[in-house]
């Protein structure tokens, strides 16, 4: 697993190298016609029309399962009106992590002027400098400089440092968030466990959250390929009055499709709970015991590993994805959708509990100071490493990746 995220992790920095140089002349930028997709250009015209005929955006309420929710798209917001709004604005891009890449990068994309802060010749810096970000450029256009100068320069700075490290650095950082600036975010940890990490954010600035639903790599490859990923938006501090607004413009330029309004919150809730849970930490869990199980049972590697996460990754969660669950059930054998319907409810009952205790685990910030400690670490990457190779070794794991060495459109791990 650790392999695979350092190979992906290559790649897409390769594929960033290969893009034209000038892209990083964010300083001197001319304004864009387009950079969404095709299909969002003729989106962006006819939602602007529309909008400007009714004198409001094309916002829209819509009915979740019978709760209205508003939703705010990246048709409301065409690129030159984007690019207008943030004219006098420079986006100072704290942190180049996987957040910091893809955000950082729709947003130079879309026409608007950033700049990377990072620490002076560390990895950060070295990854910025591959991506095309200039520093000490002979011309115009100088986008890459240490934090601290970085905040100076900047009128919205985004806080894309790790968790651990916003709580390391905010004695040296907050100083610098003076009056007319905006402090923004992409998760609510920092501010919201405030008495765990000591992130208050000073009383004078607009305090707002972009956090886009997937990691980073994802935010970057969806924009590239038109789609834009969904988002949440969150307002902490309104000073000017318009805080709102501004996080929803800079929601649409580091790359998402469409928002929706939530708290910081409900949104750092949410999130590490999500990834405890289905997304990351559940998924592995139940698919270790599934295999096991076929294991002890006398199947194969490559029979327990297809039953378990080939048929489910390939086949049916696609399914779910793009229809919902009551249409992969429908797509499947008479005999699977019984089966499925009869333990489903087994599955949810035996569950809740788990679910139950680490939602008050995530809400009481016990898992708040779990990651603060550990990611806190100076033997951090050495200790996350170790983890990883756990994964990667297990059995599971070492079967996979002979099962997708045999898929038709597989390619080899170093490329």
């Amino acid at each position: 697993m650790a392999s695979l995220a350092r190979s992906a992790s290559q790649s897409l920095r390769a594929s960033a190298r290969r893009a034209p140089r000038s892209l990083a002349k964010s300083a001197v930028r001319p304004t864009q016609a387009a950079s969404y997709s095709l299909f969002a250009r003729a989106a962006a015209a006819k939602v602007a029309q529309t909008s400007t005929a009714k004198g409001v955006r094309g916002v829209k309420t819509l009915d979740f399962a019978g709760t209205k929710e508003v939703v705010y798209e990246r048709s409301d917001w065409p690129l030159a009106k984007l690019q207008d709004y943030f004219k006098n604005d420079t986006l100072a891009l704290i942190g180049y992590g996987s957040q910091g890449h893809g955000q950082g990068l729709n947003a130079r994309d879309n026409g608007l002027n950033v700049i990377v802060g990072v620490r002076k010749d560390g990895e950060s810096w070295r990854q910025a400098l591959e991506d095309g970000w200039e520093s000490f450029s002979p011309v115009p256009g100088e986008t890459l400089f240490p934090i601290e100068e970085a905040i100076n320069k900047g009128t919205i700075i985004m806080n894309l440092l790790s968790d651990a490290a916003q709580s390391q650095t905010w004695p040296q950082l907050a100083p610098l968030i003076t009056k007319g600036k905006t402090l923004y975010f992409s998760h609510g940890f920092s501010v919201v466990y405030k008495d765990d990490t000591h992130v208050i954010p000073p009383k004078d600035v607009d305090v707002i959250l972009v956090a886009p639903k997937g990691s980073g790599r994802t935010v970057r490859t969806l924009f590239k390929e038109g789609r834009g990923i969904n988002s949440s938006i969150a307002v902490w501090q309104d000073v000017t009055g318009k805080a709102k607004e501004k996080a929803i413009a800079l929601g649409v330029g580091i790359g998402s499709g469409y928002m929706y309004e939530t708290t910081f919150e409900k949104e750092v809730y949410s999130d590490l709970y999500g990834e405890r849970g289905v997304l990351m930490g559940g998924i592995q869990g139940l698919f270790l015991a599934q295999y096991q199980v076929l294991r002890k049972n006398g199947h194969s590697p490559s029979e327990a590993f297809n039953e378990t996460v080939e048929e489910a990754t390939q086949s049916l969660y696609p399914l779910i994805g793009q229809k919902g669950m009551d249409y992969m059930y429908n797509a499947c054998s008479t005999t699977a959708r019984r089966g499925a319907l009869d333990w489903a409810p087994i599955f949810e009952k035996a569950n809740v509990p788990v679910f139950e205790a680490l939602y008050e685990s995530v809400r009481n910030g016990t898992e708040t100071r779990k990651s603060l400690e550990f990611n806190g670490r100076a033997t951090y990457r050495e200790d996350l490493a170790k983890e990883l190779a756990v994964i990667d070794n297990q059995e599971i794991w070492r079967a996979g990746k002979t099962v997708r060495s045999l898929r038709p459109d597989y390619k080899p791990e170093s490329e």
